[in-house]
């Protein structure tokens, strides 16, 4: 029994120890392959720094031959100018507007200036100076955006809203829903834009806007006609009401019933019948008046709510200059030239 205490403290002794050294190659495997991480970052670095600075005066050279390139053809280059018009679609002409801007790009972009001067009703010598059209969703505030979000929420089903955040419902709007929109034309001609305005007008009209303008005119002709009706019963009925009230006058009598209009009339009460049928009037009156503004407001395809300029501005984008865009083409190119000859001598020397 004795012997067996001994024999079983040195195995319990060994099985701790190959535990400790299992445990700390683990640490040695897991550091080796985080500094031999470090170590591949810090070559690389070192090599690219090492490329730089062998090949410095080829870098510095060709870089500075692209960049006299760039600023000669920046000298010659025609002037770029651009403008923008801000316009708020009725009737979702907004969908033909966006879907004729992109054929005015394709128009464009296929050289067919004959369409395009009919379109514009301005001579090809013109159309040859536009660039590109571009439109945008309208400037919008945050509280603008709310206010879209909570009417959204309202229509969808109160299950799937609550699903729905604020953002994902900002990240998820196309083009399509703004009320507003920006139209943006490039031109090498500073004072072509207001003679663009005609042809852009014009592509707001289609059949289904056409279509939806009236059905909403023929849909308020039907509401203010029954509004008028209201109101000839309500000024009826204040006749009658007045009729009463010299009758009861006369006869001093204590409560008067019309039975069809459902109105009871107490001596004590007058004045607060008197009061609601003038109220009715009121809010039908204001009922109308609103349909009457709304026919108003909303009697084109749209509203141009700040028109091209007479002079477009002179365009500073830096990707248009080629005294920036030659010299970083010249370095890509340097360093594409560079990787290729070394992984050509690196083939050729591998021995496998």
């Amino acid at each position: 029994m004795s012997k067996n205490l001994p024999e079983q403290n040195t195995s319990e002794e060994v099985d701790l120890g190959q535990l400790f050294t299992l445990i700390g190659n683990a640490f040695q495997k897991l550091y080796n392959f985080f500094a031999s991480i470090i170590k591949a970052i810090f070559s690389v670095f070192i090599y690219t720094l090492k490329a730089f600075i062998v090949n410095f005066k080829i870098i510095v050279i060709t870089m500075i031959i692209a960049g006299v390139l760039g600023y000669v053809l920046d000298k010659f280059k025609p002037d770029s100018y651009s403008s923008t018009m801000l316009v708020r679609p009725y009737f979702d002409s907004k969908y033909q507007l966006i879907t004729n801007i992109n054929y005015f790009n394709a128009l464009i972009e296929n050289e067919n200036l004959e369409t395009l001067s009919e379109l514009f009703k301005i001579s090809k010598e013109d159309v040859k100076d536009i660039g590109e059209f571009e439109i945008l969703p309208g400037p919008e505030t945050e509280n603008e955006r709310i206010l879209q979000f909570e009417s959204f929420i309202k229509d969808v089903d109160s299950v799937r809203a609550q699903n729905i955040s604020y953002d994902d419902f900002v990240e998820n709007r196309s083009i399509y829903s703004s009320d507003f929109f920006e139209i943006s034309v490039t031109a090498s001609k500073k004072d072509i834009f207001p003679k663009l305005e005609e042809g852009l007008n014009n592509s707001f009209t289609n059949f289904y806007s056409l279509k939806k303008m009236k059905k909403r005119d023929s849909l308020i002709a039907i509401q203010k006609t029954n509004l008028l009706e209201q109101i000839a019963q309500v000024d009826s009925l204040q006749k009658i009401y007045i009729k009463v009230l010299e009758d009861e006058s006369q006869s001093k009598a204590k409560e008067i019933s019309l039975g069809g209009e459902g109105f009871t009339l107490s001596s004590d009460k007058s004045n607060t019948k008197e009061y609601e049928l003038l109220n009715t009037e009121m809010k039908l009156r204001d009922q109308l008046k609103q349909l009457e503004e709304r026919k108003i407001e909303e009697d084109v395809f749209f509203d141009v709510i700040s028109s091209f300029q007479e002079v477009g501005n002179k365009s500073t984008e830096w990707y248009e200059k080629y005294t920036l865009i030659f010299p970083i083409l010249a370095f890509i190119m340097l360093c594409l030239i560079y990787l290729t000859s070394k992984t050509v001598i690196y083939v050729k020397n591998y021995e496998g």
